[in-house]
């Protein structure tokens, strides 16, 4: 068998495309104007259901602001809002697991199993009540037993009502209510309330719904009517109102005052049977409220009140400004004379406030809510006396600070933007112990901060608050009123207001331990400055910023690192040296951390590619020899990132190409960037990166005219897969093409690499060839393709002219180093020899019948190309297309050119008198 000489210019020329012509028109896509002849105007067609996602929709892009409400917005804070403010509420105060129960609570005492300990063993602020503490005794149960013992209430009421046993429903509820005079366990107060008003909302539905049957149906089950969502009075039968009227009598009649407010506020919807203004009945309620004497107590009444008041669709707000007032009234009386009192006292009322907050925030929201749906911002701010109102501002009324705050959240930032120093006033005016008032100074940053059109009088508002927050000597109140108006200092590049910044946190973090909450404004402080500026070398050059850095400590530490590393790796090459060392002390300090690299897989995922993105980046320019330095210190820096060990050799690959190109470079500086590449690459524990590695290191070396070094690198890589084991193997089986692709690549390199003369030509293909035959995760298919690729080496080393050759001229190609060695020629033929018996084995073994049959006419193609047509490859090509045959349909287009194919090759080499080797 002789190999087929091939002339690789003129195939060149006769297979290369035709010369390219460039096209004549715009591009399809661009928007122009259609001819006379084309009347397709897709924009005025008056049909909707056609959108260009490549046009720009400005005609139809409506201006809807900010303070337009959508017309099927609830203008009420909905079910699933409640639902949520209750969960929040039950979560922040959970209490203790016991709780101390008095004899109001008759109900819980007789049937929930109860307990004494002694009240030495019972914290007095736990009891909050002095009386108690001083007895000899005190009954607690527990939570769980609490709650289970209310359960049996709702079941008992609802079992009760189903029995048509409307008193004893009503009892149990009255019993319920009760409850809540008990306010001797303050912090179990909030979920008692939530427990309560469940039981009352049950009660409440039921009575409705019995009532609003009354109206639609007689006893006996005839339809009358059907109320509709917004019934009248008008619309009611006499029966349903007096089945009303008696609810409301009966409920009337309950002597305690607490349980009645609450029982008829659980039914308060149902005056809309009786009356065509129910709301009215709200100022009602609002008086009977002023008769508790509890402060929690009546404050968690007015709660309730807000909340069923929504169900009557109220269109007056008074009853909510009475509310607000009260609650007012209450919040000075216990807050009042705070100089007189005693530090235990003061901590007391502190935590008292901080129970009545839920309310005061639930109300303040709702009256918000009105006011926002009807703009009347001004009239709440008159009747609450917060000042003279937004148009007349020239002066306040002193103010409760947490008032203020829940005010302050729920405004628009819009308006707070239009009125900032009218805010600001009330915010100065409000200094007590309801609210620390370092909290309203960072709400309205944070409310400015929301708009980025102009701020009024913003050098005005900053000026007054950083006189207020420079006396303060906390970092954590420090740092949390600064963050919330950093935006506004670096929308407006207020440098001077930055430089206070700056300097004031430098100052209180000196010899100080930072904590938790600190941290967390300091890492929004930093993160906000990196987003702000262009380049991480103009943060990097901010006064105090590498000292606010070294202060902090722990993830946010790490994020703030994360942040700068991210900030420099976004504009391109680094070139300064000492951005790199800053950088690089960055990388090192987020690798050496603890944690990482072991738990939070995202985290560390992105904090490896964030170093490997910066080490990737880094320009010395012409200093190749200190870029190759700082490759070796990444490598023995970051050892556990696998994904650099990739970006470093890839790194030393390009340094070596561009120190090949610059003639001042010597060789030995090539050498030394291969070097590298030797020791790193097998330290990488994926094989596929590997391989990949390695045969880009083969081309470097090759470019360079380093040959030894592309030898070893060679033999490196044929290692590299035969080391591959079994679990390996299986992995890659489903990524076959990448595997063959490797061995094409390596096939295509040994056309250029001399051969040796000491272990002969065919010493790689044959180890190649060893290696595919020897592993059995290697599948059939695989194993057929890599020896044809053999096959096609083998062929193009047999001619006396090689496709290409190596860059460097020193390179001597086997076309020239073996050109008329008989030996040469006789080893490339004993090889083929032996490949071309395993090809048609390597078919036979395919299972799958299509798959054997594509086989084997992909090898006969192979075959033709490689060998001239003698008889014995005939016979070859015979056989490989007689499988093809057995296995595919005879219309096969494949199949039947290259039937075509064969015949034609054969007939032009041995003669016309040749017969068809196959005819079909």
């Amino acid at each position: 068998m002789e190999f087929r000489v091939r002339d690789y210019e003129e195939e060149e020329a006769i297979y290369s495309l035709w010369p390219r012509i460039s096209t004549i028109g715009d591009h399809p896509l661009i928007t122009r104007n259609l001819s006379s002849s084309i009347k397709v105007d897709v924009a005025d067609s008056g049909k909707n259901d056609f959108y260009d996602p490549l046009r720009m929709p400005t005609a139809h892009i409506q201006d809807n602001t900010a303070d337009d409400l959508p017309c099927d917005e609830d203008p009420y804070l909905s079910a699933k809002e409640w639902a949520s403010f209750k969960r929040s509420l039950m979560q922040k105060f959970s209490g203790s697991k016991l709780v101390t129960i008095s004899s109001i609570s008759d109900a819980i005492l007789r049937r929930g199993k109860v307990y004494e300990i002694s009240s030495a063993a019972t914290h007095a602020e736990e009891l909050d009540n002095p009386r108690k503490a001083s007895e000899d005794g005190v009954k607690v149960i527990t939570c769980q037993e609490y709650v289970s013992r209310l359960r049996e209430f709702q079941d008992e009421i609802k079992h009760a009502w189903k029995a048509d046993d409307r008193v004893t429903s009503l009892k149990s509820s009255i019993k319920v209510a009760r409850l809540l005079l008990d306010t001797s366990v303050s912090e179990f107060y909030p979920t008692l309330f939530i427990l309560v008003t469940d039981v009352m909302d049950i009660l409440g539905d039921m009575v409705w719904d019995r009532i609003k049957r009354k109206a639609e149906y007689v006893d006996d089950g005839t339809l009358i009517c059907s109320l509709q969502e917004n019934f009248g009075t008008s619309d009611v039968c006499s029966d349903a109102k007096e089945t009303c009227y008696n609810w409301f009598c009966k409920i009337g009649s309950i002597r305690e005052l607490l349980p009645r407010i609450y029982l008829e506020l659980s039914i308060l919807r149902c005056w809309r049977f009786l009356h065509e203004h129910p709301w009215k009945i709200l100022h009602r309620v609002v008086m009977m409220i002023r008769g508790l004497a509890d402060p929690l107590a009546s404050y968690y009444c007015r709660l309730y009140m807000v909340y069923c008041a929504q169900k009557l669709l109220s269109p007056d707000t008074g009853y909510l400004v009475a509310c607000i007032t009260d609650m007012t009234i209450i919040l000075r009386r216990i807050i009042s004379e705070e100089e007189t009192m005693s530090k235990r006292l003061v901590e007391h009322n502190v935590s008292l406030i901080s129970l009545l907050e839920p309310p005061l925030e639930w109300i303040i929201k709702s009256i918000c809510m009105e006011a926002y749906k009807k703009r009347q911002y001004e009239d709440i701010f008159v009747k609450l006396q917060l000042g003279r109102g937004l148009s007349n501002s020239s002066g306040t009324s002193e103010c409760i600070s947490i008032i203020i705050h829940h005010f302050l959240k729920e405004l628009p930032a819009e308006l707070v933007c239009s009125h900032a120093s009218f805010i600001l006033q009330l915010i100065e005016s409000a200094n007590d112990i309801s609210l620390n008032q370092y909290l309203n100074y960072r709400l309205l940053g944070l409310k400015l901060s929301e708009q980025k059109s102009r701020v009024d009088n913003v050098d005005s508002v900053l000026g007054t608050v950083f006189q207020v927050i420079t006396q303060y000597s906390r970092l954590d109140e420090y740092v949390k009123v600064v963050d919330a108006f950093l935006d506004i200092v670096l929308q407006y590049n207020m440098d001077n207001y930055l430089t206070i910044i700056l300097d004031g946190i430098s100052i209180r973090t000196r010899s100080k331990e930072i904590t938790g909450n600190e941290l967390s404004s300091l890492q929004s402080i930093i993160v906000k400055l990196l987003a702000h500026f262009n380049l991480v070398e103009d943060v990097l050059a901010l006064n105090h910023f590498l000292e606010i850095i070294h202060v902090m400590h722990g993830s946010s530490r790490d994020v703030v690192n994360m942040h700068i590393l991210d900030k420099g790796t976004r504009n391109g090459y680094i070139c300064d040296p000492t951005t790199v060392q800053m950088l690089f002390d960055i990388s090192q300090t987020l690798h050496d951390c603890p944690d990482t690299f072991s738990v939070k897989a995202d985290h560390n995922e992105q904090q490896a590619h964030l170093i490997s993105r910066f080490v990737q980046l880094v320009d010395y320019g012409a200093a190749m020899e200190r870029h190759l330095t700082f490759l070796v210190e990444c490598r023995g820096a970051f050892g556990r990132i696998s994904e650099l060990k990739e970006v470093l050799v890839r790194s030393s690959n390009k340094l070596a190409m561009k120190a090949i190109k610059d003639a001042n470079n010597p060789v030995d500086f090539v050498k030394s960037c291969i070097a590298f590449n030797e020791v790193t690459i097998p330290s990488i524990s994926a094989t596929a990166k590997r391989m990949n590695l390695y045969l880009e290191t083969v081309e470097v070396s090759l470019f360079s005219g380093l040959v030894c070094h592309a030898d070893g690198l060679v033999y490196s890589a044929i290692d590299c897969l035969q080391s591959v084991d079994q679990s390996e193997g299986l992995l890659l089986q489903n990524d076959s093409n990448g595997v063959l692709s490797w061995i094409q690549k390596l096939c295509s390199l040994l056309v250029i690499i001399p051969g040796n003369p000491e272990q002969g030509v065919a010493y790689c293909p044959g180890t190649i060839l060893a290696l595919v035959e020897s592993h059995s995760w290697i599948t059939p298919q695989l194993r057929l393709r890599v020896f044809c690729t053999i096959l096609s080496l083998l062929a193009t080393l047999s001619q006396n002219k090689l496709p290409y050759h190596a860059y460097d001229a020193e390179v001597v190609g086997n076309d020239r180093l073996f050109y008329g060695d008989p030996s040469y020629h006789q080893e490339l033929a004993s090889l083929s020899s032996s490949v071309l018996t395993k090809v048609i084995d390597g078919v036979l073994q395919e299972p799958n019948r299509v798959i054997r049959g594509n086989l084997a006419l992909e090898a006969c193609n192979y075959v033709l190309s490689a060998y001239k047509a003698t008889s014995e490859i005939s016979t070859i090509c015979s056989k490989l297309m007689e499988i093809a045959k057995s296995c595919l349909n005879a219309n096969d287009k494949y199949m039947r050119n290259t039937v075509k194919y064969l015949d034609k090759h054969m007939s032009n080499t041995l003669g016309d008198a040749t017969k068809p080797v196959v005819s079909t």
